[in-house]
């Protein structure tokens, strides 16, 4: 009814919808995009935000600190191979089913079954003690295990089909009602969920283009809308705005080789982005908070690494704007200007394409001023929007704006780890440092995640080299977006964490939280 009231519905049927909006049990959201995959974890759902159908064994407060959810308690062995994971008693599915340590189970061999972005490789087998244990073995030591135990919703393994994304059942907070694929997915309360009772007993999320999403909140329908920065300064009656900082990120991939051409055929390196002294110089002439201050309008922050102000972060890898010390560095890598203003090197120009995803106006904004800042400075960069399947076929031998930001410290190792080079959009400028490769594997194989803090950390700088832009500098990050939402007067959504990036509607994290101020 919410889509037909957007697309010219009658009087009659516009009464019925105001009705139904102002019914203090129902909200309709307007967060974000669809999951096109559905809402199957095994597969990924739920890796940027709560499952919302599923529960997961543990899961991160408002202040990232680690608690318990489906487990009530775990524990590591010393040498970091073997998980063990008590449950809770209390769970049942949706469909009234008891959730066992079998489901646990199925749920993990399911995921390695399918091969997607659960990586779950070290995994040797699962035993399960009984009903409510569960004892993982790894292959080797992985500090970086417990983001699956965070990340990973439990499906039941009596109600697991090939259906499943599309008719989830779980142990979550909600349970679907219906989905019309392209325009709305209707959520009722789970009358089984073991914890918190969520205080809205049915949630409507709607798949719009951002304009209409802005009408219908200015027609008083929808009660939470998420807006791009560079729409944060609407004023919509009835409704509070509100800003959350991220690790949501946008910087410019910098292809590291000399060019070549891979074994799949396809061209790979940038005879200019492959020079170090032009990625530092770049890195040292970007005014990132006249962008954040111009671009965004104030909402967001300098960004100059994928896990900004995280545990695993490292503020020793910051740089400062400083066009001098890009002058420096550029005659140091015997790079000169010509008559038109441009570094030239031998026969080289510095001069480069930057391509940024069409239809998306905030990575076009990036992308246009950082090429006048760029051009300003003396390196030629020319603008071109692409669809992603095009940018697919030219990302490894050009400049692309990029985004990232997880809760995760091993997208890190996705990013800059020689093994992932060229892995769907992963490592796609082809980054290889063999230091860097051996603090990825410190990290990992650690036993304690403050220990494989510290290799973090090195990864970005460690004092000689590192993947900032002190070290090899292969990329140009720019900013971490605050997410911006309008949400209706009087309704309290709680504090939120540092958001990940945009997909899989992150606010929902705490959405047993929500409720009406009284």
């Amino acid at each position: 009814m919410i889509i037909c009231m957007l697309a010219a519905c009658s009087q009659k049927e516009t009464a019925q919808s105001k009705e139904e909006q102002h019914n203090p049990e129902t909200l309709t959201l307007a967060i974000g995009g669809e999951p096109e995959a559905g809402f199957d974890p095994t597969t990924g759902w739920g890796r940027y935000g709560s499952p919302l159908f599923q529960s997961t064994l543990l899961k991160r407060d408002q202040d990232l600190e680690i608690t318990t959810d489906l487990a009530k308690d775990y524990q590591v062995s010393g040498d970091g191979l073997h998980w063990t994971v008590q449950l809770r008693e209390d769970v049942v599915f949706s469909d009234g089913e008891e959730l066992t340590a079998e489901d646990v189970s199925f749920t993990y061999e399911t995921a390695m079954q399918a091969q997607s972005v659960v990586d779950l490789s070290n995994l040797k087998k699962i035993e399960v003690k009984s009903e409510d244990e569960v004892v993982f073995h790894l292959e080797k030591p992985q500090s970086t295990f417990i983001t699956t135990l965070l990340t990973l919703g439990i499906v039941p393994k009596h109600a697991y089909g090939n259906d499943y994304a599309e008719n989830p059942i779980g142990t979550g907070p909600y349970q679907m009602v219906e989905w019309r694929k392209g325009e709305q997915l209707i959520v009722e309360k789970n009358p089984n969920y073991y914890g918190e009772e969520p205080e809205f007993k049915r949630l409507t999320f709607l798949f719009i283009e951002e304009d209409q999403a802005l009408a219908a909140a200015k027609t008083g329908i929808v009660d939470v809308l998420s807006v791009p920065a560079t729409l944060a300064e609407q004023n919509i009656s009835g409704m509070n705005r509100l800003s959350f900082k991220s690790v949501d990120n946008r910087g410019v991939m910098l292809p590291i080789p000399e060019p070549y051409e891979n074994e799949a055929g396809e061209r790979v390196g940038n005879e200019v982005t492959s020079d170090l002294y032009i990625r530092q110089a770049m890195n040292y002439a970007v005014d990132r908070q006249a962008i954040v201050d111009g671009v965004l309008n104030g909402e967001g922050t300098k960004s100059f690494s994928s896990v900004d102000g995280l545990p695993w972060g490292n503020e020793d890898a910051v740089v400062e704007y400083d066009v001098e010390k890009a002058k420096q560095l550029m005659q140091e890598g015997g790079w000169k200007k010509g008559t038109d203003g441009i570094y030239q090197k031998d026969e080289i120009k510095a001069s480069f394409t930057l391509y940024y995803p069409t239809g998306d106006q905030l990575r076009q904004s990036l992308s246009l001023v950082f090429a006048e800042m760029m051009n300003e400075f003396g390196i030629e960069v020319k603008t071109e929007g692409k669809s992603w399947n095009d940018l697919e076929k030219v990302m490894h031998a050009n400049p692309v704006m990029m985004g990232w930001g997880s809760h995760d410290p091993v997208e890190l190792y996705y990013l800059f780890s020689s093994k992932m080079q060229g892995v769907e959009y992963y490592n796609s400028n082809y980054y290889a440092n063999q230091t860097i490769d051996q603090y990825f594997q410190k990290a990992i194989q650690e036993t304690s995640q403050e220990k494989a803090n510290e290799y973090w950390k090195k990864i970005q700088w460690d004092g000689k080299t590192g993947v900032s832009a002190k070290g090899d500098a292969p990329w140009v990050w720019l900013v971490n977006i605050h997410h911006i939402y309008y949400v209706k007067e009087g309704l309290d959504i709680g504090d939120q964490k540092v958001q990940p990036h945009g997909h899989g509607w992150p606010i929902t994290d705490f959405i047993t939280e929500w409720k009406w101020k009284n």
